[in-house]
């Protein structure tokens, strides 16, 4: 049976140089930035995976995917790529029915993964010092129908952690060591504890407390990706390859 768009459904159309729009088929009548001024009620009815036209320009329309989710975030600070996201997503068993923790919500992206992760049965809970931040990350969640599996508050985790029997808690945050001891106290037995840093001397200083407490499996990860380009004349690697972004810490509570 054919799948066609339903009033309410969220749609993400992509065009011949394969730039992505999100657009909300419940929305007004609007000027879309790279897509021109459309109704998005006249989507309704069209058939997932077809091409269609609006104005001059050819488009497909199909179901948002998680990475169209991440391509269309609005940021405002500086995000934790797909790359990292998932290694995080396998490294601390973020599946649905989880309770996780993070701090340092920026534009959200992380939050998207994680809640599309721990859905439907489980949770996110996400704490930021800053309210600027909070409002412009649950923004993007709303545009990604995720908001009701995220819990938010407006708070600093290095003062500590409300939550107990947590499955994992991940930091992006600049000073992660100082959270340490309120991470190992709030995680269940197995969880797991996960810090996201830019700079090599902040992952030592984290690692050196997370060696005072007890966790076991410590591990840090740094995520380098290149895209192969395939022509007909050959392959290379593409010129716009970019290297390093983060390191990734990882351990694991025991008693």
């Amino acid at each position: 049976m054919e799948k066609k768009v339903l009033k309410g459904d969220s749609v993400v159309l992509i065009d011949l140089a394969f730039r992505k729009f999100i657009i909300d088929t419940s929305g007004k009548t609007d000027k879309y930035k790279g897509v021109g001024v459309i109704d998005p009620g006249n989507l309704v009815g069209k058939q997932y995976g077809k091409q269609i036209e609006i104005g001059n320009k050819q488009f497909w329309i199909l179901k948002p995917s998680l990475q169209d989710k991440l391509h269309g975030l609005k940021r405002m600070a500086q995000i934790i790529l797909p790359r990292d996201a998932a290694h995080i997503l396998m490294n601390c068993s973020i599946e649905s029915g989880k309770t996780v923790l993070e701090a340092g919500i920026g534009s959200g992206s992380l939050t998207i993964s994680l809640a599309t992760a721990v859905a439907p049965d489980g949770k996110v809970i996400s704490y930021d010092k800053r309210e600027d931040f909070m409002e412009h990350a649950l923004k993007n969640l709303k545009t990604a129908r995720l908001d009701k599996y995220v819990t938010t508050k407006i708070k600093d985790v290095t003062e500590g952690i409300d939550e107990k029997e947590l499955d994992a808690v991940i930091l992006d945050i600049p000073n992660p060591w100082i959270a340490v001891n309120y991470v190992w106290n709030a995680l269940r037995p197995g969880g797991y504890f996960c810090s996201y840093s830019p700079l090599i001397a902040q992952v030592e200083q984290t690692v050196k407390e997370i060696r005072k407490n007890n966790f076991i499996e410590v591990k840090t990860f740094e995520n380098i990706q290149r895209e192969m380009v395939i022509s007909d004349h050959g392959t290379r690697p593409s010129f716009d390859m970019l290297g390093h972004t983060g390191y990734l810490t990882f351990a694991r509570k025991v008693l």
